[in-house]
């Protein structure tokens, strides 16, 4: 059984016991309810929302907050001395995917 669901912009199939890291949330501790599930497989079959399933929902719980590894992002023009280097770290949230509603 597997859902696929949408958060911060991005996609993710998920089943039952996954981890996954996912767009920041702003929430620290507890659980968390997604209800933008646009397709869901189990025993019964394959079913597609438009966009999304209604009454379907996917449960997680968080296990926590952090920074992805740094990505350098560098800038220069030839010839012209101009050089900037910039670093990035993307926070993201930590969850272990509970249940599949739907």
């Amino acid at each position: 059984m597997y859902a696929i669901i949408e958060t911060g912009g991005k996609q993710y199939r998920v089943s039952e016991g996954d981890v996954i890291k996912v767009e920041k949330l702003g929430v620290t501790e507890g659980g968390f309810t997604f209800d933008k599930v646009m397709a869901l497989s189990n025993d019964a079959g394959f079913k597609a929302g438009a966009p999304y399933i209604d009454g379907a929902s996917v449960s997680a719980t968080v296990l926590g907050e952090g920074k992805a590894k740094k990505v350098i992002v560098y800038k220069y023009k030839a010839k012209k001395g101009f050089h900037k280097k910039k670093g990035h770290r993307q926070p993201y949230t930590m969850l272990k995917i509970d249940s599949i509603n739907g």
